[in-house]
């Protein structure tokens, strides 16, 4: 049976501690850049409507694409039988849906590095007692998050294979939040391992500040991905108005009424513009308040690159929108989303009160 103390007891050298700690830092830092990836694409596959051209979930065999005419014929067919071929694809050729097909390809071939390149070193790390004893539970956690986010996916694109037009926007925004989830934690993880403890308690106000920046961010991605999955985006492509009002007619024409919230297109998308400017203008109160505090170095750096991050995506999103989201103008929005979240979290980390470390822990978490 494994010994997990024995096998996360620390590198008995001062400097085999400080080289496992950057590689650690390192296989962390290049997990998120591969999810961050992994968002973007999946961000294209959705504008691109490539998600439903793959219809059979095949975890291994899957990896190997069709190879030859016969094949691709033969995935063409099964897509021809998905309500969304009939309602929208009907006149596509072999050809086109060669290209839809390989985007879907690609996210789901993307899914599987992410994977294998967070699995293989965290064994590898875990046998070789690099890793903290506190990130352990921590990591194994993430690694059972990301095996059902492969299923999660599976169970998104289920919902448009047989009575929809398009996948549940339910289920979009489920697979979208815990992508973003396992992002979060490892990006966290990885923050502490490089920057090591806390050096200055800059008191509960600041990080009641960031928690609410952080929170506004989550719920405005999370409004977001409604915008995507109802494709709300496509209509009332002006701003600030809304058809010439700040509030659409038909905002509250479901019931119950906290359905227009997740169905209703005009609720869906004034909600997801309210929300983007509401963080917009909290994040510049926050980075005002910065300006006339003698806040520590990092601190401040965080708070000018949060501030940079929420001018980009709030540009990138009202362009998006008049200009009734081109493809790579909305794949550049949601890449700034995530970029946006990097940088709130960021910020929260500066934020964390001074943490004493472990006897065995190379950095607190």
């Amino acid at each position: 049976m494994l010994d997990i103390a024995a096998m996360t007891a620390r590198p008995r050298t001062e400097a085999g501690v400080e080289g496992h700690r950057r590689a650690v830092a390192v296989w962390l830092f290049a997990s998120c850049a591969l999810i961050f990836l992994m968002v973007v694409v999946g961000g294209i596959t959705r504008l691109t409507l490539s998600g439903l051209s793959i219809t059979e979930w095949q975890p291994v065999v899957g990896i190997v694409p069709p190879l030859f005419t016969a094949e691709w014929s033969a995935a063409f067919a099964k897509y021809k039988e998905v309500p969304e071929y009939r309602a929208v694809h009907l006149a596509m050729s072999l050809d086109e849906f060669k290209g839809i097909y390989l985007w879907e390809y690609a996210h789901r071939l993307l899914g599987r590095l992410i994977g294998v390149a967070f699995a293989g070193p965290f064994v590898w790390f875990l046998v070789r007692g690099c890793l903290p004893r506190r990130l352990v539970p921590l990591l194994c956690g993430i690694l059972l998050l990301g095996f059902a986010q492969g299923g999660l996916g599976w169970y998104m694109v289920k919902s448009g294979l047989a009575d929809r037009v398009e996948v549940s926007q339910y289920r979009l925004v489920t697979h979208l939040a815990l992508a973003l989830a396992i992002y979060t934690a490892i990006l966290w993880a990885a923050l502490g391992i490089v920057r090591g403890p806390a050096r200055a308690d800059l008191g509960s106000g600041w990080k009641r500040a960031a928690d609410a920046v952080l929170i506004l961010v989550a719920l405005t991605i999370v409004a977001g991905g409604f915008v995507a999955g109802t494709r709300a985006g496509l209509t009332y492509n002006t701003f600030p108005l809304m058809d010439g009002k700040l509030v659409p007619d038909g905002y509250a024409q479901l019931r119950p009424f906290f359905l227009n919230w997740f169905e209703n297109i005009a609720a869906v998308q004034f909600n997801h513009r309210l929300l983007a400017v509401g963080t917009a203008m909290v994040v510049l109160l926050v980075w005002s308040a910065g300006r006339r505090a003698l806040l520590p170095r990092p601190v401040g750096a965080a708070l000018n690159a949060l501030l940079g991050a929420a001018v980009l995506q709030v540009a990138l999103g009202i362009t998006t929108l008049v200009l009734v989201v081109p493809v790579p103008l909305a794949a550049a929005h949601q890449a700034g989303a995530v970029l946006l979240l990097t940088a709130a979290i960021n910020f929260r980390h500066t934020t964390r009160k001074v943490a004493l470390m472990d006897e065995d822990a190379s950095a607190p978490i």
